[in-house]
């Protein structure tokens, strides 16, 4: 397959991206490309690739960046040949089997739902991220690419999400929740009320009821569901409360005798790296006719190889056409938007 990459992407490309990349094909089939986009010059300047993978690495030119801070739709239309607008066209084309970008994450959405269109049966597609809990492992969907949703899209997020969690995660049957302010069915706005009310009449989902924000980390379900104004929040708080615990830790193991910080190291690196986020690499764009990931703008080298890895996973797996299929057979029906 080929998987192409916004060189550009992200606060540490091209060079974090494209070390990623090459990183990733020690992994892969042989017969597996890797595709950079971005522009050529800066491409080719900085990459090091050995000479067994040459043949598979290529390069496509964009010659336009959109920065991070930029607005995505105005952006977009004012370069149609940036690497995210270029990464997008190939996508469409079928000259990528999958693409992944740690860029403007406002852009991406925009133009790989503008490119790629939506799977059928599907309103809006959403981003969904894995969290390394306490509990294990659990998928946390929308994050930001549906900031006002609405109960049909919930109900979708949730069977889009248990799909990928089941076949990427290697979860079986997932518990699937809805994220609200109390796990009794009374609590909760309207959207969240409502989107219960839809789940509870799909009895091929596992759903196991609301969930509250202190319960992602206690392993009571793997799925939680809720608007992408609301997972971006939970995604970066976790960010940060998981950097921060480490940081503090560390100081505080500084304070102490030397001989009780080496003691002590080998076990604060295995425990970060049980809840090292960039484990899982980037975030599939549920919904969209094809295999789009979104990483983090931090992303580095590491984050990268495992977003390829996790976008070949997902192509190989066809969770596009389980995605199609169970949404076909699904009791819930809609009109305009809402449940019928």
């Amino acid at each position: 397959m080929r998987i192409a990459l916004d060189a550009m992407g992200g606060d540490n490309a091209p060079d974090a991206i494209i070390a990623g990349a090459i990183e990733a094909l020690e992994h892969m089939d042989e017969d597996d490309e890797i595709v950079l986009v971005g522009p050529k010059e800066s491409v080719m300047e900085h990459l090091s690739c050995p000479q067994r993978y040459r043949d598979r690495v290529h390069i496509v030119h964009a010659p336009d960046v959109i920065s991070m801070d930029a607005a995505p739709v105005e952006s977009l239309r004012k370069k149609p040949k940036s690497s995210i607008s270029v990464l997008a066209k190939l996508a469409k084309q079928g000259e990528a089997d999958a693409i992944i970008s740690a860029g403007n994450t406002g852009a991406c959405v925009v133009a790989f739902q503008m490119r790629m269109r939506n799977l059928p049966g599907v309103n809006r597609p959403g981003i969904a991220v894995v969290l390394p809990t306490f509990g294990g492992a659990i998928t946390v969907c929308d994050v930001g690419a549906n900031i006002a949703c609405k109960p049909l899209n919930l109900y979708q997020y949730c069977v889009m999400a248990a799909i990928h969690t089941e076949c990427v995660v290697g979860t079986k049957n997932p518990r699937v929740a809805i994220m609200s302010i109390g796990q009794e069915a009374a609590k909760g706005n309207e959207i969240v009320k409502k989107t219960r009310e839809l789940i509870e009449a799909d009895p091929s989902v596992n759903f196991v009821g609301n969930v509250e924000g202190r319960d992602i980390f206690n392993g009571v379900c793997d799925v939680v569901v809720c608007e992408g104004f609301v997972g971006n929040v939970i995604l970066k708080l976790t960010e940060g409360l998981v950097e921060g615990l480490f940081k503090s830790i560390k100081h505080e193991l500084m304070q102490e005798t030397l001989r009780l910080a080496v003691k002590f190291k080998p076990i604060i690196t295995r425990i970060y790296k049980k809840y090292d986020y960039t484990e899982y690499g980037g975030a599939p764009l549920l919904g969209v006719n094809g295999s789009a990931f979104i990483c983090h703008g931090s992303s580095k080298e590491k984050t990268i190889r495992n977003a390829v890895l996790s976008a070949k996973k997902h192509h190989t797996f066809k969770i596009n056409d389980k995605i199609i299929d169970a949404l076909s057979r699904t009791p819930v029906g809609t009109s305009n938007g809402q449940p019928r």
